[in-house]
C-alpha cells in the first residue's frame, strides 16, 4: 500500500511539472531562444536518468530524470509557431 502511494504521489508531481513547464516556457522567453541545444541535452540527459531508475528500481531516480525532462521539454515547445501557422492558413481563405 505504501508503494502505491508512492506511485500515485510521483505521478500527481509528474502531471504537475507539464503546468511548471508551460509556465516557465511563458516567464524565459528569450532564455529559450539562446539555450535551445543545452536544453535538448538536459532532456536527453534526464530520459536517460529516468529509465535507469525504472530499470535499477530507484524511484527517487526515476520520477527525478522525467520530472526534469518533462519541465524541460514543455519548455521547448513550438507553441508559438503552431499558433502562427493555424492564423495564417486561416487569413489566406
Amino acid at each position: 500500500m505504501e508503494e502505491m502511494i508512492k506511485l500515485i504521489v510521483g505521478f500527481c508531481v509528474l502531471i504537475l511539472g507539464i503546468f511548471i513547464g508551460d509556465y516557465l516556457a511563458k516567464v524565459t522567453k528569450e532564455e529559450l531562444k539562446s539555450g535551445q541545444k543545452w536544453f535538448r541535452v538536459i532532456v536527453l540527459v534526464s530520459l536517460f536518468m529516468g529509465f535507469s531508475g525504472l530499470v535499477l528500481g530507484n524511484d527517487f531516480v526515476l520520477f527525478s530524470g522525467f520530472f526534469v525532462a518533462i519541465v524541460t521539454s514543455r519548455s521547448l515547445g513550438n507553441k508559438g509557431k503552431k499558433i502562427k501557422m493555424i492564423r495564417g492558413k486561416k487569413g489566406n481563405k
